[in-house]
């Protein structure tokens, strides 16, 4: 997967029911340690190990997690996570406030385990990395406190749920599990103005699409 020197995808396959379905969090080189962008649903933490091996690191490599947003598929394994290594976590604010049991997740009061934030953040955020400066930018529309990270050294862009993709490529978040598809689509057309080159959504995976198609995608063409 062709993303930039230093980030890595970390597809995950998780057996729900009757079918499979694959998340991909990412992680990218800091000179600290991995920076991890979300952890995947509750249970599923070997899982993730095995995608850090795969791409050359373990669980413990992990110095500082940063959630994209509340929902379980993304935070559902910090509470195990925080246990085994007990990396440093970043959220945004809506995000750390149901994060750690002070609110309810939108999926309602079945909610995966609280687990400690230790910062809370308000608007766009950079972190430094091996791949350069990563933009947090708010995002929202999937979910309120919605985030993605721009690398602007590369054109990279990790979406999380703000897009989707498929087999026939970019695509706009999903619309049955979007609380406001009007914002979100904003959202898109602000994401489109940073000069995107390739994509990464956390359902989908590695996209080579950028503005041009996140233009069209807010258009809703």
């Amino acid at each position: 997967m062709p993303t930039p020197d230093a980030v890595h995808a970390l597809p995950v396959t998780v057996s729900r029911g009757d079918t499979e379905q694959t998340f991909t969090p990412a992680a990218v080189e800091t000179p600290r340690g991995l920076l991890l962008f979300d952890v995947g649903l509750a249970g599923t933490l070997d899982l993730l190990g095995a995608a850090l091996d795969d791409a050359g690191f373990a669980l413990e490599d992990v110095d500082t997690v940063l959630l994209t947003h509340q929902d379980g598929d993304h935070c559902g394994a910090l509470a195990e996570l925080r246990e085994r290594t007990d990396p440093f976590v970043v959220a945004h604010g809506p995000t750390a406030r149901i994060v750690e049991g002070h609110e309810d997740p939108r999926s309602g009061p079945d909610r995966y385990p609280t687990a400690r934030v230790d910062l809370a953040f308000d608007g766009s955020v950079t972190v430094e990395t091996d791949a350069g400066p990563a933009r947090v930018i708010p995002t929202p529309g999937h979910t309120p406190d919605h985030v993605s990270v721009f690398f602007p050294d590369s054109g990279f862009l990790l979406a999380g749920d703000a897009l989707t993709a498929d087999e026939g490529g970019l695509q706009p978040p999903n619309e049955g599990f979007t609380e406001a598809m009007d914002r979100a689509l904003e959202s898109v057309g602000t994401l489109a103005e940073l000069g995107v080159t390739s994509t990464l959504c956390f359902h989908g995976g590695y996209v080579e699409a950028g503005s041009d198609r996140l233009e069209a995608i807010a258009a809703r063409q």
